[in-house]
């Protein structure tokens, strides 16, 4: 692949990020393979720090970690996790089912604990995502600087958290008009500030009545809301920056989306993101045998209890048109 392929912006785009996946910007990128040098850089840049991560927790436990704390972190990653991904990717940017109004409110909240800017925000940059996905106009693409070992470093490294320091802001008006006019959405948008404060204080909060020490609560700030927040960023990141440069691609989509199956625990089910690109309205990401997610699990959680209908679980027949063979 060579730099990106230029795409015009359009005037306006609509809301359902379905119909983002507008056919007149679509480019080919299949038949372009990896080159092995192109593998192993990708995969020291991604595997290095993800293995310091995972050897840092059992050198830390019972020396400033402990099971409090890994409940409180553990719970507070599932909740705004998955605000994140049922609320603002699947429900808000996809409308991949219908909600109450009170699921609704709660997936804005429980989506905005994940510190990952305000729901309209988040929701306008991702169906941009998806109308020029691994395009000129995509706002986070790890191919936008070319294919060589050095471009795709520099690409991964913007795709992965660079993007978000991008002085070009997603126009809102034009990609998320049906939540700017929805009032109560604006609110907890507008609340995002206070949002941040909860999801910062709650953990050490809880940690210190739950143990009635100011160690417990030092330690639950630590990994409750530090390591909690943090991790749950580079996962989703990991999404817009590896799941877009490696991973097997088992389904026809127009840009370079695979499926990376070690992220899928931690990314919820985001990491089929093949499976996404190819069907982007499908509630369920993971549609093939083994694949975990519990991101549509807990759709399905709600639509037994009713607070979801309409949901667009995939058909085989569905999936079986966007396979490649």
């Amino acid at each position: 692949m060579t730099a990106l392929t230029t795409v015009r912006t359009a005037s306006s785009v609509p809301p359902s990020a379905g119909a983002a996946e507008d056919a007149s910007s679509a480019g080919t990128l299949s038949g372009l393979r990896q080159s092995t040098k192109e593998r192993v850089a990708i995969a020291l840049f991604i595997g290095i720090p993800f293995l310091a991560v995972l050897a840092a927790i059992p050198f830390a436990w019972g020396w400033g970690l402990g099971w409090h704390d890994a409940v409180i972190a553990a719970v507070m990653y599932a909740i705004s996790g998955h605000g994140v991904t049922v609320g603002f990717h699947r429900y808000f940017t996809h409308s991949s089912f219908k909600a109450v109004k009170a699921l609704r409110v709660m997936l804005a909240v429980a989506g905005s604990l994940a510190v990952e800017g305000p729901v309209i925000r988040w929701v306008a940059d991702h169906r941009r995502h998806h109308r020029f996905s691994d395009k000129d106009g995509d706002p986070h693409s790890p191919w936008r600087y070319g294919s060589t070992i050095p471009a795709l470093a520099k690409g991964l490294c913007f795709a992965h958290i660079g993007w978000l320091f991008d002085v070009e802001q997603t126009d809102q008006r034009q990609y998320a008009p049906d939540l700017l006019k929805d009032g109560a959405i604006v609110k907890v948008s507008r609340a995002f500030p206070w949002l941040v404060v909860a999801s910062v204080l709650t953990p050490p909060l809880v940690g210190g009545l739950w143990s009635w020490s100011w160690q417990g609560a030092a330690t639950a700030f630590f990994w409750g809301t530090l390591v909690r927040i943090g991790l749950l960023h580079h996962v989703t990141w990991s999404i817009n920056s590896i799941c877009h440069a490696i991973g097997e691609r088992p389904f026809k989509s127009r840009d370079k989306s695979g499926n990376v199956w070690w992220l899928a625990v931690l990314s919820m089910g985001e990491s089929w993101h093949n499976l996404h690109h190819a069907d982007p309205t499908s509630a369920r990401h993971g549609v093939l045998r083994g694949q975990v997610d519990s991101s549509a699990r807990v759709i399905w959680l709600f639509e037994k209890f009713g607070w979801a209908r309409d949901v667009r679980w995939p058909s085989a027949a569905r999936v079986a048109a966007r396979r490649t063979a």
